[in-house]
């Protein structure tokens, strides 16, 4: 089955990306990445292949090995554009996420808002993750004008979760973890027809990650054909789930 995968220009998050590209291919489905303007080489946010601060907050190994793999991946070169892509020709639809400013260029896009649109009114698997659930959140059904989310059981990145990396860091490095003004939670939740029945946040977590062979700290939320999760520590589990929806998709 065929994924498209939207990316910013420069700062996507390395594990919510790699991860999920890794485990897809080897699933044996074909990820195809999008950028702005067609043929972009995009790359991800430095800071987590060196550590944010002290060597400490980066990705962890094995996401960054997976980095690697894919910046030697010829589909990472061959980026299709947000505005040409056909929508239709796809089986599902991921959106990574990302704190660093490059991503405003992703978050902030009414064109590639469209697409995402387009998509979603087709009903087949549509995956976010933390910053990547405000595309969506953003994102308007033309049927009703609110956002295609204000039905839907979420998570997103967790309040606590931003405002503590925000306030563990900001004293070298500004407001780095703050991509907006507003956080990404309190953005998602205004996008909700019943935000305290609709979101969910998860068990607390600030360092404990999924990894590959233990979900024991991941959480994830399905709400029919569209999985959320809340951040890197999650992307395991994510894919895994996202792998399961897309079984379910070519199985009905």
């Amino acid at each position: 089955m065929r994924v498209l995968m939207p990316l910013p220009d420069r700062d996507f998050d390395v594990t919510e990306v790699a991860v999920l590209w890794r485990l897809l291919t080897r699933a044996g489905h074909e990820v195809v990445f999008a950028t702005e303007r067609a043929g972009t080489r995009p790359a991800a946010d430095p800071r987590l292949l060196t550590g944010v601060l002290f060597g400490q907050l980066g990705a962890a190994d094995e996401p960054k090995r997976f980095y690697e793999e894919l910046c030697a991946a010829p589909e990472f070169t061959a980026t299709q554009g947000w505005a040409e892509v056909d929508v239709a020709g796809f089986d599902g639809l991921l959106l990574p996420g990302g704190h660093a400013p490059g991503m405003r260029q992703y978050l902030g896009s009414a064109g590639l808002r469209s697409q995402v649109a387009r998509f979603w009114a087709l009903g087949r698997p549509v995956g976010a993750i933390c910053h990547g659930v405000l595309v969506l959140a953003r994102t308007e059904d033309p049927a009703t004008g609110r956002s295609v989310l204000a039905g839907r059981r979420t998570t997103c990145l967790p309040k606590y979760m931003e405002r503590t990396a925000y306030w563990t860091t900001a004293w070298r490095l500004g407001r780095y973890y703050r991509t907006y003004p507003a956080y990404v939670e309190d953005e998602v939740r205004s996008a909700l027809a019943d935000p305290a029945r609709q979101f969910e946040a998860g068990p607390r977590e600030l360092t404990r990650r999924g990894t590959a062979d233990d979900d024991t700290h991941a959480f994830a939320v399905q709400d029919g054909a569209y999985l959320s999760a809340r951040w890197p520590g999650d992307a395991y589990l994510f894919a895994r789930r996202y792998l399961a929806l897309l079984g379910q998709a070519a199985s009905s």
